[in-house]
C-alpha cells in the first residue's frame, strides 16, 4: 500500500467516526430538544450533517474513481451551480444561446483544459476568452435592455461556478517535489477545513453568539461564531499537517487563509441572495439550500489556495 493510500484511508477513517459521533449527537438533541415539535437550530445542524454524509460519500467516490473521477464530479458540480445561479439572475430570450454556450462550450472546455494539464489556457479561458465570448453572442441578438447587467450577471456566474470551483480539481496538476502522487490529499485538506469552518461557526454562534457581525446580510453569523470557528479549524488545519506538503505552522497559516475567504465568500453569496429576495440558492440538498449553499465557501477560498500552494515553492 502506497504512503498516499494509506494516508487516505486514515482520513477517510477518521471523517467516517466523526461524522458517526456527529450523527448520534444530532439524533441525541432532536430527542431531548424538539421531541413534540421542531427547533430550528438541532433541524439545521441536521441538515448540515446530513449535507456532509453526501458530500464524503460523492468525493469518496471520485477519489476511488482516480482524477478522472474528481474532474467529472467537480464538472457536475460547475454544471449545477451555473444552473442555480442562473435561476436567480436578469435574462432575456436574446441571451438564450450565451447561456447555451456556457452551460455546453465552456464548462467542458474548462475541465478538458484541466484533464490536459494546460494551466496557461485554464488560467484565463474563462477570465479572458470566455467573458469577450458572451457578450458578443448576446449582442448579435440585437436586444440592448439592460445588456451591461445581463452580460455582468452571466460573467459573474462562470467566474464563481466554473472558474473558481475548478481550481479545486485543479490542485491534481500541481508538481510538488517530495509529494508526487499525494495531491488528492490537498482536495481533503482544502475542503475538510473550510467546511468544518463553516460548521464551527455555526456551532460557536450558537453556543456563545452574542454580537452580530453583518446583520443585514446574514442575522445567524455574529463575532463570537465567527471567532471561534475560525481559531477552530485553524488549529484543525495545523493538525492535518500529515496529508500535506507544509509544516504545521505553515499548514495553519494557510487554514486560517482559506476559513477567512470562505468565510467573506459566504458573505458574498449572502448579499446576492438578499439581492434577489431568496433564503437559498436552491433546493438540491433537502432542507438546506442548494449546491452553492454548500459550496460557496470552498469556491472562494479555492483559487486562493491553489495559488498559494502552487507558488510556494518558488518563493
Amino acid at each position: 500500500m502506497s504512503e498516499a493510500t494509506s494516508d487516505l484511508m486514515t482520513l477517510v477513517a477518521g471523517i467516517f467516526c466523526v461524522l458517526v459521533l456527529a450523527s448520534v449527537v444530532g439524533y441525541i438533541l432532536q430527542k431531548r430538544l424538539s421531541p413534540n415539535g421542531s427547533n430550528a437550530a438541532v433541524e439545521n445542524l441536521n441538515a448540515r450533517i446530513k449535507a456532509w454524509w453526501v458530500m464524503v460519500i460523492l468525493i469518496g467516490i471520485a477519489f476511488t474513481a482516480g482524477r478522472i473521477g474528481v474532474l467529472i464530479l467537480f464538472g457536475f458540480c460547475s454544471f449545477a451551480a451555473l444552473r442555480e445561479f442562473v435561476t436567480l439572475i436578469n435574462t432575456r430570450r436574446a441571451d438564450h444561446w450565451a447561456l447555451a454556450a456556457a452551460f455546453f462550450v465552456v464548462v467542458p472546455i474548462q475541465y478538458f483544459l484541466l484533464w490536459a494539464e494546460q494551466y496557461g489556457i485554464f488560467s484565463i479561458f474563462i477570465p479572458v476568452y470566455a467573458f469577450l465570448l458572451m457578450p458578443i453572442i448576446s449582442v448579435l441578438r440585437g436586444d440592448t435592455e439592460r445588456f451591461l447587467v445581463r452580460i455582468a450577471e452571466v460573467q459573474w456566474a462562470l467566474m464563481i461556478c466554473v472558474f473558481c470551483a475548478s481550481h479545486v480539481p485543479a490542485l491534481l496538476t500541481l508538481n510538488i517535489p517530495g509529494y508526487e502522487g499525494r495531491n488528492v490529499l490537498l482536495i481533503a485538506f482544502l475542503v475538510i477545513v473550510v467546511q468544518l469552518s463553516d460548521v464551527l461557526q455555526y456551532v460557536w454562534g450558537k453556543l456563545f453568539g452574542r454580537t452580530k457581525i453583518a446583520p443585514r446580510l446574514s442575522p445567524s453569523k455574529t463575532v463570537e461564531g465567527f471567532g471561534g470557528g475560525v481559531v477552530s479549524a485553524t488549529l484543525i488545519g495545523a493538525g492535518l499537517w500529515w496529508i500535506t506538503p507544509f509544516s504545521p505552522l505553515q499548514a495553519g497559516t494557510l487554514a486560517f487563509v482559506i476559513t477567512l475567504m470562505g468565510f467573506l465568500g459566504g458573505l458574498v453569496m449572502s448579499a446576492i441572495k438578499r439581492d434577489r429576495g431568496v433564503k437559498d440558492w436552491g433546493n438540491l440538498i433537502e432542507g438546506h439550500g442548494g449546491l452553492i449553499d454548500r459550496l460557496d465557501s470552498v469556491v472562494f477560498s479555492a483559487p486562493i489556495f491553489f495559488h498559494l500552494t502552487r507558488y510556494w515553492w518558488s518563493l
